[in-house]
């Protein structure tokens, strides 16, 4: 992994050397045009204007226009989408550059900020549960859902929140190219940390403060989804 940011790091991707005995397990980044397509929307803005660029030659059509006047009039929204989708791709791209994320044998690091690089720690006693999932371009998600009482703001994490959590933001491990190495790494540390029978331990009352990461069979296995 090459990232000429990391020049200040001493270890790219975590603000400071490992403490004694912690073991890095896995690193990656999002892959850039799968963050474009579900972050950044890029698939819903080309629709936008191509919805756009339909009703204004339409309604050129309905007003008398000829065919080919009509679709110059359509047409002239064309370099404005082009500037769109470039632009949303581009940030895309910087963002995915600009992010690491570290899997270690006691937490997650998340690094990522393109103008002010953030990093977030999250150690394996504060998450509650994870998942992941599988997008159909072929890259994957990780979720982690934090215990009550411990809150990220949503807007802070972003892109890297799972969609929709508003209330609970969800920091995510966001669109992986190798995202089924990473949930296999990540189960089998919060199993290490939590000993065997981690993934049995029931659910606790949302009130109480649970001790061990749930991680019950299937939580980190991978299904198709949207997010």
């Amino acid at each position: 992994m090459s990232h000429h940011d990391d020049d200040f790091e001493p270890v790219p991707g975590l603000p400071e050397t490992l403490p004694r005995g912690e073991q890095m397990l896995w690193q990656g980044s999002p892959q850039w045009w799968s963050l474009a397509l579900r972050a950044f929307r890029l698939r819903e803005v080309g629709v936008y204007f191509a919805l756009l660029m339909v009703w204004r030659f339409a309604s050129s059509l309905s007003g008398g226009a000829g065919a080919l006047a009509a679709l110059e009039h359509a047409a002239d929204l064309l370099p404005l989408a082009i500037a769109a989708g470039a632009i949303l791709a581009g940030i895309a791209y910087l963002s995915a550059r600009t992010t690491i994320y570290t899997i270690t044998s006691e937490r997650i690091v998340m690094r990522y900020g393109m103008a002010v690089p953030l990093v977030l720690n999250i150690p394996f006693s504060r998450i509650h549960s994870a998942a992941a999932g599988m997008h159909r371009e072929g890259t994957g998600s990780i979720p982690l859902k934090l215990h009550a009482g411990e809150r990220i703001g949503y807007l802070v994490l972003w892109p890297h929140a799972r969609p929709g959590y508003y209330a609970r933001p969800e920091p995510m491990l966001r669109c992986l190219p190798d995202a089924e190495k990473a949930a296999s790494v990540l189960r089998r540390a919060l199993e290490a940390h939590y000993g065997a029978a981690a993934p049995a331990r029931p659910a606790r009352a949302p009130e109480e403060r649970a001790q061990g990461a749930q991680v019950a069979e299937g939580s980190l296995g991978f299904a198709r989804s949207a997010t």
